[in-house]
Formats: structure tokens, C-alpha cells, sequence
């Protein structure tokens, strides 16, 4: 399977970003890709939840999601949407942070909701509550694209190894990382957190990241890492996207998924204990 990893630059408009979304779908396309990944928050980047109440829309009408289902049918490929933000109808408000697996045909193969959120405070000037306009997920999930079974996953979500790791002993092979990293957390732990989600777990790894400065209407601009990765299942670094937008290919050989295991059969050495 040949794997193109979409890194963007996404603006808080959705009609602008999936047109570019677009256009790197073809390219990905164009270049043999038969699963492509864009980022977390495809669909828009903001930090004003008032500017999101005005342009998110629900999954049934968001216009994101239909735009790239049908893109992928068009291109026939498998196309993981990194994550979109959507509104829910919940009674507080809050958005969904939803990953989508999208068939060669352009149904809806899995949903995933981002289970962690990202409540943190990196300094005095930069701090984050997601879970004020976000609700958290409570469901892992695993499909298959083809042959190839994978575990999804959304940005914060890194930091809990137990996911992965659950979601190899349901069968992954790939592991999908899409995210928004910002950029001090980016630059101490990204690589070494993907790598070792990798090494852990004997699973490919591919993290499509959002980039850059993102322009704002409202409210601050926000950066993010870039440096989308993919990682082999003995944990090396096999791409890195750097910090532009941009398309970047990766080919998967379940072979080394088994070949890491047999090496270091950790998986099957998980034990029961009590305490502490």
C-alpha cells in the first residue's frame, strides 16, 4: 500500500481549506497514493468558539466531509479525514473532533471521536482548553483499509500509551496519528513520542500535521509543528514533511509489521498485576 501524507496550512475558513484539501488529494492521487491522510481539523483552524458556532457545521451537512468523500471517489482511494470539527446538537454546546475513514467509493468506513483533550498551559502567553468546546470521545476504534487493519487516533491522544497499544492487540498494523501539534510541545516530543508508539506497539505509525501560522478572522492566530511523519514499525523515521504544506509518500509492507513483532514479541508478553 502506497501512503501520501497530506500536510496543511488550514485557514478558520472551511470553503477555502477544502479547496486546497482538494488539490492535494489529486496530487496525492496523481502519485500512485492508494490511502491518503490529511490532518486534524481539516476543516477549520480557530481559536474563537464563537467564529466556530458560526461556520461548523453538523456531520450530516458539512459541507468538508461530502466535499472529500467525493473526491475520494472520484480519485478511488482510501482517504482518512485527520479530523473534522463538527457540531454535535449537544445540550452544552460542544463540538465533535471527528476522524473519518472514507472508502474508495466514498462511504464512511469508521468514525472517530478525539478521546483526550487538550487542556494544557505551555506558558504564561500560550494555553489551551479544549475541553471547553470540545466533548471528548469515548470509543476506540480500529477498521480496515483493504487489507490492512489500522487504529485511529487524534493528536493528544499520543500521549496515552494504552490506546495504541489496545488498539494493536485489536489488530492494527497501522497506527493514524492526524494532528495540530503546536509547536514547543512539537519540537520536544513529537518525533520521540511517535517513534515510540511505533516501537511499542510493532505498528507502522503516519501522523498528517497541520502547519505554519494559520490565518485568522477571529480571534488569534495560531501555529502548528508540521513535520508530518511516518514511522516503520522498528520505530525509524521513513518521511518527514517538514514544515510547509505539502504531500509526502510512504510505502507500507505489512511484512515489516511482522517481522518487528517476531523480533520483539512484546504483545505477547503483557501480565496482570496488582497495586500499586
Amino acid at each position: 500500500m502506497r501512503a501520501a501524507l497530506v500536510q496543511l496550512n488550514s485557514s478558520d475558513d472551511p470553503r477555502a481549506n477544502l479547496e486546497v484539501a482538494r488539490g492535494f488529494l489529486r496530487e496525492a492521487a496523481a502519485g500512485g497514493a492508494d490511502f491518503v491522510l490529511t490532518p486534524e481539523v481539516t476543516n477549520c483552524v480557530s481559536s474563537s468558539r464563537a467564529h466556530q458556532n458560526e461556520v461548523l457545521q453538523t456531520e450530516d451537512t458539512d459541507l468538508t466531509l461530502a466535499g472529500l468523500r467525493a473526491e475520494a471517489a472520484n480519485l478511488g482511494v482510501w482517504l482518512l479525514i485527520g479530523s473534522l470539527g463538527l457540531k454535535t446538537g449537544d445540550p452544552d454546546g460542544r463540538f465533535a473532533n471527528r476522524s473519518f475513514l472514507i472508502t474508495p467509493q466514498g462511504e464512511i468506513a469508521a468514525r472517530y471521536d478525539k478521546m483526550h483533550m487538550f487542556d494544557v498551559q505551555l506558558s504564561q502567553t500560550e494555553g489551551y482548553r479544549e475541553s471547553q468546546g470540545y466533548r471528548p470521545g469515548d470509543r476506540a476504534v480500529a477498521a480496515d483499509v483493504g487489507d490492512t487493519r489500522i487504529g485511529m487516533s487524534v493528536c493528544y491522544d499520543l500521549r496515552f500509551a494504552y490506546l495504541y497499544r489496545a488498539l494493536a492487540h485489536a489488530g492494527a498494523q497501522v497506527l493514524t496519528v492526524p494532528a495540530a501539534f503546536a509547536v514547543p510541545t512539537g519540537r520536544a516530543h513529537w518525533h520521540v513520542l511517535l517513534r515510540a508508539r511505533a516501537i511499542e506497539t510493532g505498528c507502522f505509525v503516519l501522523a498528517p500535521a497541520q502547519c505554519g501560522t494559520h490565518s485568522s478572522s477571529d480571534g488569534s492566530e495560531r501555529k502548528t509543528f508540521g513535520h508530518s511523519l511516518a514511522v516503520a514499525p522498528w520505530g525509524e523515521v521513513l518521511v518527514d514533511g517538514g514544515a510547509a504544506p505539502g504531500v509526502s509518500f510512504v510505502d507500507i509492507d505489512p511484512a515489516a509489521v511482522k517481522s518487528a513483532r517476531a523480533r520483539v514479541p512484546s504483545l505477547t508478553h503483557d501480565r496482570k498485576f496488582e497495586g500499586p
